[in-house]
Order: C-alpha cells, then structure tokens, then sequence
C-alpha cells in the first residue's frame, strides 16, 4: 500500500519518540487498540449523522458498521465519530438555521482529529450540504455516504411520497374532499420505513448532486435505503476512503468549476429541488469557485427534465434506481456535461458512465424526448429582487408563469397562520400572495415556507394555484407557482419589505423579470419610513447567525467561512511543534 509523498497525515499524532507520540499512541491503546492496528496505516473517520430524532438517519449504525467492514478489508483503521444531525420533519424552526452550525462541528471534527480520509454518512436535507461544506473547507481527502430513500408509503392501492402528496392530500382535506378519518389513515401510511423522502427533494435532490460533483462512488445515490444493496455500497465508500487516504485526492481536486456545472445540469435534468440551488452556491464559497444565480439560469436555458419523478413527473426515486439510477440518467446528458472532470473515484465521469443507456424511457427520456423542454428553473430579476429569485418552472402551472395581479401581503408567518382562511380576507384566484419576514435573518434560518397556503374559499372554488412570492425556501417535495429566495430579504431591507396591499406585482418566468409596479421616488419614500422592531433579540447561536448570514444568492453561508482554507492539512503542525524535544 502506497502513501501520499508527504506521508500519512495521522504520521503527524502517532510517529516519533516525542510527548505528543506517547500521549496519542496511549489514547489509542487506551481505547483497546495496538499499535499494529494503526501505525502506519490509513485511519478513516466515520462521520455519523445517527440520531434517533431524524427518522432519515436511523439505520446509519448499520450503515456505518458496513463502512467499517470495508475499511478494513482494504487495510486501514475506522474511527467512527458523531455530529450534530439536522432532522427536517422535527427539528424548529427551521433545519437550515443550523446548517451551518453542523458544517462548524465536521470542518473541526476532520481538521482537529487524525483522519487520513473521512466518509460522511448523511441523509436528510441539511446534513449533506453541512458535511460537503465541513470537508471541502478541511479538504482532507472525503468519499459521501448517502442513506437512500425510504420504502414507498401506499395509501388506497397508490404508491406515495413524503410531501409531494401529502400537500395535495392536505388541500383535499381543507376543501372538504376527504375526511379527518381518511387524513388519519393517510398519517398512518405515511412513513413506512426509515430512509429520506422517497421522491425528488432535498435529500434525494443532494444525493443525486453528490455524484453529479463527483464526491461519491457511480450507482449510489438512488439505492434505497432498505435495500441490501445500500450496505453494499457502504462498504465499497469505506474501501475507497483507504484509497483516498494513500493517494491524497482531495475535495479541492474534485470540487471544480466543471464539477459545479455538472452538478446544476444534473439538478435541472431529475427536477430537483430549488433548495439545492442554496447549498450549491454554499459550497462552491467554500472551495472558492466563483458560482453565481446566473449560471443556473445559463444552464437551465440548456438543460431540459430527463426524469420522470415527482413533483416534477410520475414516479418515484426507486422507480429511477430500477431505471439504471443517477449513472443512467447522466449517461443521457452526457453531451451536456464536462465529462473530463474527475471524481472520488480517481477516474473521470467519462470513465465511470455506464456503457449502456437506460432501457426504462418512460422513467429516464432520451436527450431528444425529454419529458419538459429546458428553462424548468427560472432566474428572476427586477426591482422586488435586484439580488436574484427563482422558481421551479417544471413544478409551476404553465398559465401563470407569465402573470400581473394585485399583492395580498403576510407581514410574517404568525399574520398569515391567522389571516389566510378567513372568509373576509380581500384575495383572489389573480391575487399574489406575498409574505416576508421568511428569509435568512428574517425566519430566522430561511425555513421552508415558501409554498404559501391557497386560502380556503379560493380552494372550494377550485383554484389549486396561484402566485406566490417570499424571501423563504420551499420544500423540494413541494410544487406551485412559488417565487422563492427573493434577495435582499425584507429583513436585510429588500424591496420585499416595501410591498403594500393591492401594489401590482408582475412575473414573467420566461423573461426572468419580477417587478412590483410602483414608481422609484415611492419606494424610496416607503424605505425613508420603514421601521424595524424586533420584540426578542436572538441570543446564542442565533445571534451570531443573524450577524453573519449572506444572502440567499451567495448561499446563506457566514461571512467568515467562506474561501478556502490555506494548507489546512498543516495546520496541527504549530501544535506539535510547540512540544520541546523527544526522547
């Protein structure tokens, strides 16, 4: 077994006849282990998001102990560690205020311990991106270990997802088509296995992104979570950790400009989540890849839907996996990708494409029969968002992507929660509901509110969508003419915060264009007005997120993570230093 020329990094804690050689080697034989079973070897971390709190994340201890076997066989050590973990359905107000908090713990859990390589072991929404994040801005060599989608619930002889129906459900219910008796069947159909949500949101949409940038091994994104086949790939992730190890392939090799691009056009092409859009533009600051809102909508004008999954399509993730999985469906755009980039694999896309396309055509299209022509992600801008918005145009009504109608503004969530349903509410099927107060400082955390409830009259008339406009993020199981991320939030002093009641809001997804018709000189004499309260200061953690939290554009990161780290692999060489002498 080969090692990088500048050794092994874990040589840094055990080599040498020194203080600090003697105070780690008998940590380690205090933890039962010998010195042949890690002196000169590979030791890779297992960075465990287990919780029994996130439902996604259950079955990682299996999954984990996998990994471990593979290590092993591949003659290194594993050292399992936990972090925090972020679980979407639990965890208020909102998951993404501490995504960046769980990316602090991985970045220093990787740089502070003495991991040649690290396997990162995440599933539900937030904890892949926190883990890319963590490990691209330590940049020790990094293999992603997602946990697949859960078992298909089946209520009344159909296959269902976790959101994607349950949202249409949850209007039937509101509008008097289904019975609280049905609604309570439904909860006990809902979640039948552990796994994250079986359709294309976050978490599929971030696993499916993982092997677009390359940072897992081909074939893996789509195994379900049940499935014997998961464990399998667990174990090849912890072989191929050791061959990290002992090449040094890290991150910041893998996560390029090409990998980013690869990784959007594999995004537009499943109809994934706009949420990802967030993390993308988070991790690229982190490895100093100058990503921007604009090169979405580049690649979206290009990028048509390739896959047939809800909420964008029919089916679910497991439907794809069958269908060839995510190797398949870049094997259909291949034409669109930077098929040279190279991977965690230590070879190119190129080399790891599978020969054969996919067979199942109603579930993966070819490049010239896709499902949805390009442009299924519209880039917005205008005087509402001067920093950027966007909506899913493959998961809209078609009729409303181009609309003008009167704003029924939510100052925040608690005035909407109390006003939507009320039959006296000034609002209808043209209206623009817009709420603010959503966004990173506002929320605060950006939570997934974004997918504005339609009010329940307008529901019983038979509208079942309308536009709708926030600073928040919307679930990716989500679906609806929803105008999302809309930056400056009105908490910061966006446009947002200056809409009244009945101003005339103007979209129009195929131009990029998102307005409210009031002149310049008005909005400014709206702002020279505009107070700002805040009843109960942030303490703690959510302080220092409020300070330092940018913008949904540049991926809601904190200010003084972004750009990458300078040699972090050296970085624990000024402590061993500071030991005087050896024996």
């Amino acid at each position: 077994m080969s090692t990088p020329a500048g050794g092994l990094r874990s040589a840094k804690w055990f080599a040498g006849q020194s203080v600090p050689g003697f105070v780690h080697r008998s940590a380690m034989r205090a933890s039962g282990f010998s010195r042949m079973a890690f002196e000169g070897k590979p030791i890779v971390g297992i960075c465990n998001s287990w919780s029994e709190v996130v439902n996604c994340n259950m079955h990682f201890r299996g999954l984990a102990d996998a990994v471990r076997r593979g290590v092993l066989a591949a003659g290194g050590l594993p050292l399992e560690f936990p972090t925090i973990s972020l679980g979407e359905q639990l965890m208020k107000p909102t998951t993404m205020l501490f995504r960046n908090l769980m990316a602090m713990d991985v970045e220093e859990c990787i740089r502070a311990y003495p991991f040649d390589a690290v396997v990162l072991l995440g599933g539900c929404d937030k904890t892949v991106p926190a883990q890319l994040m963590g490990a691209a801005s330590a940049d020790v060599p990094a293999i992603v270990l997602t946990g697949g989608p859960a078992a298909p619930a089946v209520f009344d002889g159909k296959q269902l997802g976790v959101g994607t129906d349950l949202w249409e459900y949850t209007d039937a219910v509101r509008a008097g088509r289904m019975s609280m008796a049905d609604y309570e069947r439904l909860e006990a159909a809902a979640g039948p296995s552990r796994g994250h949500c079986p359709e294309m949101g976050t978490a599929s949409t971030m696993a499916t992104l993982v092997e677009g940038l390359g940072m897992t091994l081909p074939g893996s994104a789509a195994v379900p979570a049940m499935d014997s086949r998961r464990l399998q790939v667990a174990e090849e992730c912890g072989a191929r950790a050791v061959g990290l190890a002992t090449e040094g392939l890290r991150p910041s090799q893998i996560l390029t400009a090409e990998a980013f691009d690869n990784a959007i056009t594999l995004m537009l092409a499943v109809g994934g989540s706009t949420n990802a859009i967030v993390h993308l533009l988070a991790i690229a600051g982190r490895v100093g890849v100058p990503l921007s809102l604009d090169r979405f909508g580049e690649l979206s004008a290009r990028t048509p839907l390739m896959v047939n999954v809800r909420p964008a399509g029919a089916h679910l993730v497991e439907q794809v996996f069958h269908a060839g999985g995510i190797p398949a469906v870049m094997k259909a755009v291949a034409p669109l990708l930077h098929t040279g980039a190279i991977t965690v694999t230590g070879k190119s896309v190129a080399d790891n494409l599978p020969s054969a396309t996919a067979t199942e055509t109603s579930v993966i299209a070819a490049l010239d029969s896709p499902f949805q022509p390009p442009n299924g992600l519209a880039v917005l801008r205008g005087n509402l968002a001067p920093g950027g918005a966007v909506l899913k145009s493959s998961a809209a009504s078609p009729h409303l992507l181009v609309h003008r109608g009167p704003a029924v503004v939510f100052e925040n969530m608690r005035d909407l929660l109390e006003r939507f349903d009320d039959p006296d509410l000034d609002v209808t099927a043209d209206s623009v509901l817009v709420l603010r107060s959503a966004g990173p400082r506002g929320g605060p955390g950006m939570p997934e509110w974004g997918q504005l409830p339609i009010p329940s009259k307008l529901l019983r008339q038979g509208v079942t969508d309308m536009v709708r406009v926030s600073d928040a993020r919307m679930s990716g199981t989500a679906y609806g003419t929803c105008v999302l991320h809309v930056s400056p939030e009105s908490a910061a002093g966006g446009p947002l915060a200056l809409v009244r009641d009945g101003d005339v809001i103007v979209l129009d997804a195929h131009a990029g264009t998102l307005d409210v018709e009031v002149t310049d000189s008005e909005l400014e004499q709206r702002r020279s007005a505009l107070t700002v309260s805040q009843e109960h200061p942030p303490r703690g953690y959510t302080a220092m997120y409020v300070d330092h939290v940018l913008q949904a554009d540049r991926g809601c990161d904190f200010d003084f993570l972004v750009g990458r780290s300078q040699h972090p692999e050296q970085e624990p060489d000024a402590i061993f230093d500071g030991w005087v002498g050896g024996w």
